[in-house]
């Protein structure tokens, strides 16, 4: 019987797996059960239109079928659906922002952003390839990634961002014939499109309701979905609003991956709701409607009021969208109480946005640390990286990496083996590679235990392993940023090794990495070198009491790292056998590699110490006090 049920739970999932999906909806009355909405969408009552957001401003709208589909073979797939986007007011290209059929691994858009990004994307992950997002797109308002809005009118085909693969302006082909009519997706009229995947190339078709499907497609792109979809997916539709406005409909849908799509009875969709009329008098239903909605609005008011005043005295605190999948939120009043009111003696590190206050949290006597947004000019921007530590962090599990929930902020040769522990989980070991872009004395913490932990994951990005870095602007530490930062903007774990040599000097020496315009710590750990006694660099206060190999391992070990060119760099897999004896660390021949620093790279190091160097609080590890962090945007 055992070898029975092992049978049974080895061979099931690849049964599930061929099975073909097949569905229609003519029109959505009664079908909630089969959906997962959120945001605005919604069914529409009693009319059965599927409304995806009502004409409010800067909203989103998801409503994706509920039960995962299994992409078979070469991924083929046909879908037909009805659509109408009725705009607040009337006359063409004053509505916005669009709505797009998506084909997703998740049926969630964590961080996703409304205007141009359609509910999908944001400006963080826009475009990278980890999203293995499909989607056909009927914008009606152009602008992304252009210095405004305007009119859009037109259909794309997406891959794994809002830049359309291939675009073109709305319109249908007039029966067999080449000829062409326009047409305007935000009119508020019943648009029925198709969708076709063959397994080679995608077709799109777009017609008025009462048109047969034109005989040529309006899009014909070959496209290799293979990489891009994986083998379960979801699929649904996401509409957003910004400043402009319209309202988004689906009043009919049919799926399949199993041949063509079944046809949509089109005598049973409903009938897109009206746009708004401009009026100029009023008449008895409108005084109605504005009274109610004056009765209305005073009870808002009255619960915002108490909820409010509740808030106030102590209540619960609401969850913002973006905490929703996040780590543990703790209350003000107990993150106040564990800091002694955010007081200014408890502050272990200052960053460009934000304090880091050394706290005791009352409910459980763990000792943490506590990160304080700084309100400035730039607060928005130290909001938006503080989030996208939260949500790396969230996911991160590892040692010598910060927990956000529950988390806290020599032995000196234990702390650099830490760093480089949580360093080969970010670069070799997670799921994907994370860059940290910021590694430094001031982002390690230490725990009572004197174990190292690395945090501030606010300027890190993710890639699939494999992939090609993007470039970027130029952010960092003075003093930690490689060389080819200052060329290309390219961040790559390579850079993050440069930053970490630079730390395995600074633990050492106890010399800041950039004291004055004219000294460069790494400069200075190699005149040492070849003056023929690198131990000169140690730190006075060890007072000889440490290991003189390791020592001279961690300082060349520092200048390995430090090498002008990447390429010369060791990973950090590498760096981690050398610390633990496994390999012997190679000899450094060519100190030219050190010494051929360009002066386009010295100008930058020169120019930013000069004029970016601030005040920040000692570092918890080694004393050190660290520059604080540039930032020119990400």
């Amino acid at each position: 019987m055992a070898f029975l049920l092992f049978i049974w739970f080895i061979f099931f999932p690849v049964f599930a797996q061929t099975q073909p999906t097949t569905f229609f909806f003519n029109g959505f009355n009664g079908s909630e059960s089969n959906f997962t909405f959120d945001h605005g969408a919604s069914i529409s009552r009693p009319s059965g239109a599927l409304k995806l957001t009502d004409n409010s401003r800067n909203t989103i709208g998801h409503a994706f079928y509920a039960e995962p589909i299994q992409m078979l073979g070469e991924k083929s797939f046909s879908t037909t659906f009805v659509l109408a986007i009725v705009p607040s007011s009337s006359g063409r290209g004053l509505g916005g922002h669009g709505l797009a059929f998506t084909l997703s691994p998740s049926k969630q858009f964590t961080g996703a952003e409304a205007e141009h990004y359609m509910g999908i994307f944001n400006k963080e992950n826009d475009g990278l390839p980890s999203n293995h997002i499909f989607a056909v797109e009927f914008d009606t308002v152009n602008g992304h990634n252009d210095k405004g809005d305007s009119d859009g009118n037109h259909v794309g085909i997406n891959i794994n961002s809002m830049n359309s693969t291939v675009s073109r302006s709305a319109y249908y082909f007039m029966g067999n014939s080449d000829r062409t009519e326009d047409m305007v997706l935000e009119s508020g009229d019943r648009i029925q499109a198709w969708i076709e995947y063959d397994g080679n190339v995608v077709n799109v078709t777009i017609s008025p309701l009462n048109i047969s499907k034109p005989s040529k497609p309006l899009i014909s792109s070959p496209i290799d979905l293979t990489h891009i979809v994986p083998s379960t997916m979801y699929a649904g539709f996401s509409a957003s609003t910004g400043l402009k406005t319209s309202s988004h409909y689906i009043l009919g849908w049919s799926f399949s991956t199993n041949g063509t799509a079944p046809v949509l009875d089109i005598s049973e969709l409903p009938m897109a709701p009206a746009r708004e009329q401009d009026g100029s008098s009023y008449d008895r239903r409108v005084i109605a409607l504005i009274a109610s909605l004056s009765t209305v609005t005073v009870l808002l008011l009255g619960i915002l009021i108490y909820f409010t005043l509740y808030k106030r005295l102590g209540g619960s605190e609401n969850l913002e969208d973006w905490e929703l999948d996040c780590p543990h939120r703790f209350r003000y009043k107990d993150l106040h109480a564990a800091t002694k009111g955010f007081k200014q003696s408890e502050i272990i590190g200052v960053g460009g946005f934000a304090s880091v206050y050394k706290g005791v949290l009352p409910m459980t006597g763990t000792e943490v640390a506590v990160k304080k947004i700084t309100q400035t000019q730039s607060s928005i921007h130290g909001l938006r990286e503080f989030v996208a530590e939260i949500e790396s962090l969230g996911r991160l599990r590892h040692k010598n990496l910060v927990y956000l929930q529950g988390w806290s902020g020599n032995k000196r040769f234990n702390i650099i083996k830490g760093i480089a522990a949580g360093l080969l989980y970010l670069h070799e070991e997670w799921e994907l590679v994370v860059v940290h872009r910021d590694v430094k004395s001031s982002n390690v913490l230490i725990d009572a235990d004197m174990n190292a932990r690395l945090g501030d994951f606010g300027l890190a990005r993710l890639y699939d392993h494999g992939t090609d870095w993007h470039t970027t602007n130029v952010v960092g530490t003075i003093g930690y940023i490689a060389p080819e930062l200052a060329r290309n903007g390219k961040a790559s774990t390579s850079s993050d090794v440069f930053a970490y040599g630079v730390l395995l000097l600074e633990i050492v020496s106890g010399r800041k990495p950039v004291d004055s315009r004219n000294f460069f710590l790494v400069d200075w750990v190699i005149e040492c070198h070849q003056m023929g006694d690198i131990l000169d660099a140690v730190d006075t206060k060890l007072n000889s009491s440490y290991v003189v190999e390791e020592v001279k391992l961690v300082l060349l070990l520092g200048l390995l790292c430090c090498q002008q060119k990447p390429e010369t760099r060791p990973s950090i897999s590498k760096i981690v056998r050398y610390l633990n004896g496994d390999e012997h660390l190679p000899s450094i021949d060519d100190w030219d590699s050190f010494d051929s620093r360009d002066e386009m790279y010295s100008m930058f190091l020169e120019t930013l110490s000069s004029h970016s160097i601030t005040k920040s609080y000692p570092s918890s590890s080694t004393g050190a006090i660290s520059s604080s962090s540039i930032n020119r945007g990400i």
